[in-house]
């Protein structure tokens, strides 16, 4: 740890000038010793506190305000109303009256912005451009000053407010929270529905004579104080121009002098909310066990973190854990456990359970389990090697921590600034310098029988459900959790199964940079090539840290023949990595982390993190590859597991269906849901155990080696694999050329508009997509669509979600696959889709005035905006490693994409533009495929004033055009079209496999 400075210790020019706005600097924050940026914390003289980031490298800046204020301190008559103050803020100010000036200024200057309801604080924040910082910032700071809530766009955005809502109602996690929230002392503020509906925000205040607005106005001028606002500001200038620029604009806030609310009385505070079972019916197959324990708020425990220690022997996941006896038993598939999200004064700690079909029967004897794994904690009370060992971890974390994204480390920033002590705003939630036994048995004492509350959630309670929930439906039946489960409980005794985790043996020992061995390319080079596997290599010199990102594809033409070989694959992952968990748990927890996921040509492994233990961890998972057996109980398990996630589908948003059916519909290769479904029941141990050597029998390994490692290193590593394989395989195959070969884009019939429905039962809502393809990918088309989807961002959402209300969900921007592109503009709505849809050609109509109208500037604003975001630096080695990838894995190899792309995104004129947006929309090519997912809960009708007849449809051009033709058959469909060709590689690359063919 090192303690930052700031760059000016003398006071500047500036700082004499707002010298009476400051009241206090703090130059001392401590920081880890890899962060080179600088530091500053301010309390204005308004009581606001102010942390300032100066980074002269950042291409993004960045803010954040929190507000110490929630829906817990809204008025107990309108549930929603803090959620709807933080929607109005967006929506104009008095310095900036246009609805979308804020929108419109950090779409045209390369930014993103949102905000957030919490209990007890709301958040808001937003990055952009870092030389567009300072505009920015003035908008924001008017949320906090002087907004406008006018009274059309109050009346506007309740709509908005209410489709969040129905988003939800079909929302599991959400519907699970307020049957949480229902259940606490209605007297208590955490009881509330807080997120809100023209129910609790129109209708019935207007029973009541309630005027919402003047309550938005009230509750902004009562609770919008800046001595309970925290600040964080990330930009490129020094912290005394930082400083100015705060100053002047955030000591215009007015202190209301408000005392930063709390909650010290828990909201479940008598016996009659505790020893409660509610059995829950969800929306989704899913079996869920929550073990709930009331707690105080432990912020002010910081420093030696109790719950952090105990969360990470109840969630361990290695040898002797409770989650280990549980999967030999075959009662769950995972488990977690930690201190929930409370508010200031209460707070809860959960150990979750995703139960098996036998486990649901078996919740009592989870829970006995569960306690008595807390009574050998207790026996052998708090271990101060098991502490330190933590402490150890997370002093290595952040020694090394890289930098975040600039938006989100604002964020958690601002969040904190109230917590925690300014100059250890940097560390409080990171490092655990206290041993405090003591703490940690006070805290656990709350884990005990008598204390806690039980959620089971499964589809099987359906017929017992007697209750519902009002906001959200949810139907459970509650119950009283008899006596004689309780003493058994209280009486669990020990279990001899259930141990203390032993120590950690991948804890890294060696943190040097290692030395080039030749010159470091650019770029990822080819270092091995043979028949079974290639291996890409690049040597960090730019993050300088001890870590490593390894990626293997392994490509086999098995691996999705047949629904029924992508159902073995997809199986055999599962297996694979619920059977390794235990061992690589450790690895897991110091950083080392590892995964193994399937993919339309094969399974690719990922292992990032610290390099040190890094080729333990592969080498084990090689072997455990090679010499796998499948466990016939945990087979079952995961079969059935894999069925209800197929099944579950059916209840995902309809945005996500539209996405999908997308897919479905372009892809030349594409297993349906159904289709896999279908074939599980062909699935059997057998199946899988001699899927496996068939699949390594034929095979092809792309590996990409980056970061602290040198060649010969990471040569040794591919020959070591390659030997395994070679050794364990003895007829292995290696595949050629035409076998890796990647699928193809259907391409839509020139001058065709196509339409595909489909219907949802579990939404109210509807969705609309409509998707123009424009062809195949290249340098110029990429950066024409990009730049178009750039300028259209701001207005389609302006237009479709703001002013039209279509819908929460309102979304505009380029789709690409296989090569292939196009944009797509999707609105979730409570609209039927046909009048969505002409809404949609409505905008698209209106831009074709709107793009020859902008100014010189105004089309220069949007060149640079999608230039910052294609050149932003990466911030961490994975995603750099993950830009590498792609390229590699889609075999183009374009890995100075972003700066040929850009430099060509210059040359673009205002013109070219329109002259490419005509041809997309307008022209006898147009190629347009929509995908309309139909909510049947309820009728869906059109609005007779606003919508044409069924059988017509409104073209770009405002006039009547070609009916779409209708997909009934999406085999008929895909037959009938033709396919674009596989993009050629960028680089001049040896194709893999061939050294097997020559063909």
């Amino acid at each position: 740890m090192i303690r930052c400075k700031s760059s000016s210790i003398k006071v500047s020019k500036s700082n004499m000038v707002h010298h009476n706005l400051i009241e206090k600097r703090y130059d001392n924050i401590t920081k880890s010793p890899n962060d080179k940026r600088e530091y500053r914390g301010l309390l204005l003289s308004n009581k606001m506190r102010v942390l300032l980031i100066s980074d002269p490298t950042t291409d993004k800046s960045a803010a954040a305000l929190n507000v110490n204020i929630g829906y817990l301190s809204e008025p107990d008559d309108l549930p929603g109303l803090a959620h709807f103050c933080e929607h109005m803020l967006f929506l104009g100010t008095e310095k900036y009256p246009e609805k979308n000036d804020y929108n419109k200024y950090l779409s045209q200057n390369g930014g993103t912005y949102n905000a957030s309801t919490y209990m007890d604080h709301t958040l808001y924040y937003f990055d952009v451009h870092a030389e567009k910082l300072k505009g920015a910032l003035d908008r924001f700071a008017q949320f906090f000053i002087a907004p406008l809530f006018t009274e059309a766009l109050t009346e506007l955005e309740l709509n908005a407010i209410h489709m969040e809502c129905k988003k939800n109602l079909a929302n599991d996690t959400w519907r699970l929270d307020q049957l949480d929230r229902s259940s606490a002392d209605p007297s208590h503020p955490f009881s509330k529905f807080a997120t809100g509906n023209k129910e609790t925000l129109d209708i019935i205040p207007k029973q009541k004579g309630i005027n919402v607005r003047e309550k938005l106005l009230e509750f902004h001028n009562k609770f919008y104080s800046s001595n309970i606002m925290a600040l964080s500001v990330f930009g490129k200038e020094s912290l005394d121009e930082l400083e100015q620029m705060v100053v002047e604009l955030f000591s215009q806030v007015k202190n209301k002098d408000i005392t930063v609310p709390t909650w010290p009385e828990h909201p479940f505070n008598s016996k009659q909310h505790f020893q409660n079972r509610w059995y829950v019916v969800p929306i989704k197959d899913i079996r869920n066990l929550y073990i709930i324990f009331p707690i105080p708020d432990l912020r002010e425990h910081y420093k030696s973190a109790p719950a952090h220690y105990i969360s990470h022997l109840l969630g361990h996941e290695g040898e002797g854990s409770l989650l280990s006896l549980l999967k030999a038993k075959g009662w769950c598939n995972s488990l977690g456990s930690g201190k929930r999200l409370g508010a200031r004064g209460f707070s809860f700690f959960a150990v979750f359970v995703d139960l098996t079909e036998e486990g649901i029967q078996h919740v009592d004897d989870i829970v006995l389990l569960t306690f008595q794994y807390i009574n050998m904690l207790n026996k052998h009370g708090p271990v101060e090697w098991i502490y330190n060992e933590y402490r150890d971890i997370a002093n290595i974390n952040f020694r090394f921590k890289e930098k975040g994204y600039p938006c989100d480390y604002v964020s958690g920033i601002a969040q904190v600034l109230y917590d925690y002590p300014m100059e250890e705003i940097l560390i409080a939630e990171h490092l655990f310098p206290l041993w405090k036994p003591d703490l940690i048995t006070w805290v656990m004492e709350y884990l005990k029988p008598e204390n806690v509350r039980i959620h089971v959630v499964a589809k099987l309670y359906e017929d017992i459900a007697d209750e519902t929930e009002k906001w959200y439906g949810v139907k459970f039946k509650k119950e009283k959790i008899p006596q004689n489960i309780i003493s058994k409980w209280i009486n669990a005794g020990l279990n001899s199964d259930l141990q203390l985790p032993p120590k950690n043996e991948f804890i890294p020992e060696k943190f040097d940079i290692k030395p080039a061995e030749s010159t470091i390319s650019k770029f990822p080079i080819i270092i091995e090539d043979t028949p079974l596997i290639r291996l890409w290599f690049k040597q960090d010199d730019e993050f300088l840290i001890p870590r490593a990102n390894l990626f293997i594809d392994f490509v086999s033409p098995l691996a999705y023949m047949d629904p029924l070989s992508c159902n073995l694959t997809y199986i055999f992952v599962l297996l694979f990595r619920d059977a390794l968990n235990e061992y690589a748990y450790a690895a897991d927890i110091v950083g080392l982390k590892w995964e193994l996921t399937n993919s339309k040509y094969g399974m690719t492994l990922g292992i990032v993190g610290y390099a040190d233990k890094q080729q333990v961890l592969l080498n084990k998972i090689i072997d455990k590859m090679i010499n796998f057996k499948v466990d016939p109980k945990r087979f079952e398990i995961w079969k059935e597991n894999y069925i209800r996630s197929l099944k579950n589908y059916k209840a995902e948003q309809p945005y996500q269906h539209a996405v999908y059916y997308l897919a479905v519909l372009l892809s030349e290769q594409i297993w349906m849901k159904d289709e896999l479904l279908n074939a599980t029941s062909h699935l059997t141990v057998e199946r899988v155990q001699n899927f496996i050597p068939q699949f390594l029998n034929k095979i092809h390994m792309e590996c990409l080696i980056h970061g602290n490692i040198t060649m010969s290193e990471a040569i040794e590593t591919a020959k070591s694999i390659e030997s395994k394989l070679s050794n364990a395989v003895p007829h292995i195959v290696p595949l050629l050329s035409r076998q890796l070969i990647l699928h193809r884009e259907i391409k839509l019939e020139d001058g065709c508009q196509f339409l595909f429905e489909v219907k949802t039962k579990f939404h109210s809502n509807s969705c609309t997509q409509v998707y123009y393809q424009t062809g195949l990918q290249s340098t110029e088309s990429n950066m024409l669509l990009e730049l178009l989807a750039q300028i259209l961002s701001e207005p389609c959402f302006t237009t479709l979600r703001t002013k039209e209300q279509l819908g929460y969900i309102v979304f505009s921007g380029v789709r690409r696959t296989n090569g292939a592109q196009g944009l797509r503009i999707i609105v979730q709505s409570d609209r039927h889709p046909k009048y969505v849809e002409q809404r949609i050609n409505a905008f698209l109509n209106s831009m074709l005035q709107y793009i020859p109208s902008m100014t010189k500037e105004e089309f220069n604003a949007h060149k640079e905006s999608l230039a910052i975001r294609r050149l932003e630096k990466p911030k961490q080695m994975t995603t750099l490693s993950a830009i590498f990838w792609s390229e590699i894995i889609s075999q183009q190899y374009n890995f100075d994409r972003a700066n040929i792309e850009v430099a060509y995104l210059k040359t673009i004129t205002q013109e070219q533009i329109l002259k490419f947006y005509k041809e997309i929309f307008q022209s006898d090519i147009q190629r347009k495929l929509s995908v309309h997912v139909l909510s049947t809960l309820k009728d869906v009708k059109l609005e007779d004033e606003n919508v044409m007849e069924s059988n017509e449809y409104i073209s770009s051009d405002g006039t009547n055009n070609i009916e779409p033709k209708k997909i009934d058959d999406i085999i008929s469909f895909k037959i009938s079209q033709c396919l674009y060709p596989l993009l050629k590689p960028f680089s001049d690359i040896p194709r893999k496999g061939a050294h097997s063919s020559k063909l």
